[in-house]
């Protein structure tokens, strides 16, 4: 790999020449932590004190230039100028930067937080590396750190792997910790007529898990990404080492009134819609509250890049739709089923949390008496929220 040289001319040298923390992490750039492969990607670094710089990656090459005002960047990373030199000081202090709000990435998080991954000094097996991981499930987008007892983080409805981000910094001292891209989402493969279920989803984890040659793994699971670890625990016990559940998305108990019309509903339908990004994006920005706001804003950039694309937006709508069918009750229904699982749990709760109301967790205990509770005072993603009480719960469950 060759970093291009900046433009030398007398009469712009001054002008050309980057902050050296950003010459410095340009030039640490290793294509074997986090690769475009043939591919080409622009990353925008700009804040206060060290103006406005583009990171151009390619497969072979880095360029750093000044930013060009025409050209929408992939990614942007922004910081102060403390905030830069500390990442190119220590990627450690840049990151805890990144988590305090002091670094924000917009657009393309996987991009953006995979060149941060790829500009810190080498650190070994444990250090943050992002892998593309063939299984005969398709491919499957990861994000992994550490070493240790596996451990594997499911993202929720909309979102990707970066959605826990926090959770890989907790947990990477003492577990080697796998955050994916379920199918459907983020950077992992979109396979039209897919069902995008629970069951299809749990399926994609163990296909994961035989892909690394792991036996067995805990899963930690968000909203869908805890409907899904409950489904593989469920569905492959002798996969699942432990369970943890971020608010996690149940079988609705209400009636359903639209179930029957939704069965006849084909998301592939999806890949025909139009959604151009100048109409889309600004009204998923109004219904949202705080979507130009740290974390938000980065989350809704996540659920943007995928549904913008026609497949995102098919396995999008055929999640969503499979969240809604989910069947409570019967034989097969999921809270008979529910009474069954053998792994150990622990289920997180949010009080002010409008999707998953604290109220299933009562319905929880009735059918797994063993399981643990933690009730915090945040929404639905209490990983962002609430992270370090959350992160110190999910060390000493593992423990």
């Amino acid at each position: 790999m060759t970093t291009t040289p900046l433009p030398t001319s007398p009469d712009d040298r001054a002008e050309q020449r980057p902050p050296r923390a950003l010459a410095t992490l340009a030039a640490r750039f290793d294509p074997q932590v986090f690769s475009v492969g043939d591919g080409h990607a622009r990353v925008r670094l700009t804040g206060p004190g060290v103006g406005s710089w583009d990171v151009l990656l390619h497969a072979d090459a880095v360029t750093l230039e000044p930013a060009d005002a025409d050209r929408r960047a992939d990614a942007v990373i922004e910081a102060d100028g403390a905030a830069w030199l500390a990442l190119a000081r220590d990627p450690s202090g840049g990151m805890a930067a990144f988590r305090a709000g002091r670094l924000t990435v917009r657009h393309d998080l996987h991009l953006g937080v995979g060149f941060l991954a790829a500009t810190a000094p080498a650190a070994g097996a444990e250090a943050l590396r992002f892998v593309k991981v063939p299984t005969q499930a398709g491919t499957i987008s990861t994000m992994q750190a550490g070493k240790g007892p596996p451990v594997v983080l499911l993202h929720g409805l909309g979102a990707t792997k970066v959605s826990f981000l926090p959770t890989i910094g907790a947990l990477a001292d003492r577990h080697r910790v796998i955050a994916i891209d379920l199918p459907g989402f983020g950077d992992s493969d979109k396979p039209l007529g897919a069902a995008y279920d629970a069951a299809f989803f749990a399926r994609s984890v163990v296909a994961l898990l035989d892909a690394l040659d792991l036996k067995r793994a805990s899963l930690i699971g968000n909203s869908m990404g805890g409907r899904v670890a409950l489904e593989a625990g469920l569905a492959h016990p002798g996969r699942v080492d432990r369970l943890v559940l971020l608010s996690p998305s149940l079988a609705w108990l209400r009636g359903r009134p639209f179930a029957p019309l939704l069965r006849f509903v084909r998301p592939e339908l999806g890949v025909l819609q139009p959604a151009p990004r100048q109409l889309v994006e600004p009204l998923v920005r109004r219904m949202i509250p705080g979507a130009e706001e740290g974390w938000t804003a980065a989350g809704v950039d996540e659920f943007l890049r995928s549904f913008l694309a026609p497949r995102g937006r098919a396995a999008f709508y055929a999640a969503a739709r499979n969240i809604y069918l989910d069947e409570p009750h019967g034989p097969e229904g999921f809270w008979p089923r529910l009474a069954g699982l053998q792994a150990p749990s622990l289920f997180v709760w949010g009080r002010r949390d409008h999707l998953v109301p604290i109220a299933f967790a009562r319905h929880v205990r009735e059918a797994l008496p063993e399981a643990r509770h933690l009730e915090l005072d945040c929404g639905h993603v209490p990983q962002f929220e609430r992270p370090k009480l959350v992160h110190d719960a999910i060390s000493g469950f593992l423990r």
